[in-house]
């Protein structure tokens, strides 16, 4: 009976709109993932998905074809789907795979970027200082803000690896800074962090801006793994 009363309980999911069913179920599924309200680990059905989503099987199981190749969530056949677990090995991979790819990709990128690329990397930054906004959208600025500042130099291959890596790593950093972002410093904090890291660009020399990203992705991964060891499975 108790399985049957948690089958019926609403998903933390919330409505789509109409444009590309398929991507709209992944990007609603991996919201609801990196936001902590589909926990790590925990199982869903395809049926339950596409009832509380009004969407037919075929646009979901797409969907978590895409988030499966992200590394979101893990299918089993014959078996609900389910969030992929948290771990420490899971952790260094991630953060191992883009200590390859952007630092060296920042540098080179450095000496590319145009007064227009800045001027929307410091759009993005902005919003990092912004209080009033939700989290889900200072999220999604910090994942525009990197991009922009290695796009100039990147391949489509570059950027489809990485937003790979991104979406992985978004979970752990959520995690991370938690029990931060309710701290009315943080979106200082977040500012200058990421202000020091654009100045680092700025300067053109490939060597800066390499030992700057590599030194950011260490920090970040250091703070990850601290909020990750009590609850790692």
């Amino acid at each position: 009976m108790a399985t049957a009363r948690a089958d019926e309980e609403a998903l933390p999911l919330r409505s789509l709109t109409t444009v590309s069913v398929p991507d709209q179920v992944a990007k609603e599924i991996r919201r609801a993932i990196l936001s902590g309200d589909l926990r790590a680990g925990q199982a869903f059905s395809l049926r339950k998905v596409s009832a509380q989503l009004g969407v037919s099987f075929i646009p979901v199981r797409e969907a978590l074809r895409e988030l499966e190749a992200q590394g979101l969530v893990v299918i089993r056949p014959g078996k609900s789907a389910m969030v992929a677990p948290l771990s420490h090995d899971d952790l260094h991979g991630i953060y191992r795979l883009r200590r390859q790819i952007e630092p060296e990709l920042a540098g080179r990128a450095s000496a590319l970027l145009t007064k227009q690329d800045i001027a929307q990397a410091e759009k993005h930054l902005a919003v990092f200082a912004d209080a009033s906004l939700d989290i889900d959208d200072v999220y999604d600025a910090h994942h525009a803000f990197h991009q922009q500042l290695l796009k100039p130099a990147a391949t489509e291959w570059d950027l489809r690896i990485l937003e790979g890596l991104w979406h992985a790593a978004e979970r752990y950093v959520r995690l991370a800074f938690a029990g931060l972002d309710s701290d009315p410093n943080e979106p200082d904090r977040r500012w200058h962090t990421h202000h020091a890291l654009l100045q680092a660009t700025l300067t053109g020399d490939a060597d800066t801006v390499a030992v700057a990203t590599r030194q950011h992705l260490d920090d970040n991964e250091e703070i990850a793994l601290r909020a990750l060891d009590p609850i790692a499975f």
